[in-house]
């Protein structure tokens, strides 16, 4: 496993809140959700994204916008247009004054809008938990980015509006699969966009600090030390930290901890595992080595972190 097929290993929805949104001009709708991770993509029309902080960002036809929260933001047709609808936690729509827009809004499966032929169509899919997706991903993204159109190509996104719109057994289960898909393959050529590559995306193309973040992906459990780790890399320790730190922006081994502690994050949410079985397949001796190791980082222990998520029901 390679740094970037780790990394995007991580996202697994959940019973992902996936909407079509139909609006005529003028409108706009303030996204405050506290959502970790959210994608969109317009089918029809043009909007722009808000940002609480910097410069609004235009979506065209075809392009896809991530947004990372918990932060608002606001989607509109005009920078100049006030927010008329308001999506809080838990999927409840309201106008800014408060009125309960969900009933009135309903356009019929996963649809919601004004009228079903409406001159701009926004399609969404968010993650609603930060479990559902790393940590270590979330720190890798901007507030916001956009892969324009022009620079990919994939038949995802029109298949995921395809299936929004159905009301199938197990639709649930495809539409988070979809979801989950899209969000790899954007992230994908989002990556590989030279001015867009994070430092450790770019350092695994180097042949001694690449070859490192191999072995370490490949076989976190393993008691590494920077000693073994140069052996496998063909240089002396010296040599690997600190070509490793310059290229990746931590040492080896705090890389490897956060990397560990993303795995166990990952693995906590699998309702089978225990704290003692997950400290042993991330390269922990024992749960209280685990448990100390995740407080210390996340500020919370195993056993709270698997209870943590907001619960809420929407539309």
């Amino acid at each position: 496993m390679d740094a970037l097929a780790g990394l995007l290993d991580g996202p697994r929805a959940r019973g992902a809140f996936l909407i079509r949104s139909v609006f005529d001009p003028p409108w706009a709708v303030r996204i405050q959700d506290g959502a970790p991770l959210t994608l969109m993509s317009m089918q029809r029309g043009t909007a722009w994204v808000l940002p609480e902080r910097g410069e609004p960002v235009r979506l065209r036809p075809g392009d896809v916008a991530i947004r990372r929260g918990p932060e608002p933001y606001t989607v509109v047709d005009d920078p100049a247009t006030r927010p008329r609808a308001v999506i809080h936690p838990g999927e409840r729509s309201t106008s800014p004054g408060g009125d309960e827009l969900c009933e009135v809004m309903d356009l019929g499966v996963r649809t919601w809008g004004e009228r079903a032929d409406g001159a701009a169509v926004l399609l969404s899919g968010t993650y609603q938990f930060e479990g559902e997706v790393s940590r270590r991903l979330l720190r890798a993204l901007p507030d916001l980015l956009v892969l324009p159109g022009e620079a990919w190509h994939s038949p995802l996104v029109g298949l995921l509006a395809e299936e929004m719109t159905r009301d199938e057994p197990g639709q649930e289960v495809v539409l988070d699969r979809l979801l989950d898909l899209l969000l790899i393959a954007v992230l994908r050529a989002w990556f590989s966009r030279p001015s867009a590559a994070p430092a450790w995306f770019r350092a695994h193309g180097d042949p001694v600090v690449g070859r490192a973040l191999r072995l370490l992906h490949e076989d976190p459990a393993r008691s590494w030390t920077v000693a073994e780790l140069a052996a496998g890399t063909g240089v002396s320790r010296a040599a690997l930290a600190r070509r490793f730190t310059d290229l990746v922006g931590e040492p080896p081994m705090a890389y490897l901890t956060g990397w560990r502690l993303a795995l166990a994050a990952d693995l906590l949410r699998e309702p089978d595992a225990t704290i003692g079985s997950v400290a042993r397949r991330v390269g922990y001796g024992s749960p209280f080595a685990l448990s100390a190791a995740f407080k210390r980082v996340r500020g919370l222990s195993p056993a709270e972190y698997r209870l943590q998520g907001p619960a809420g029901s929407g539309c």
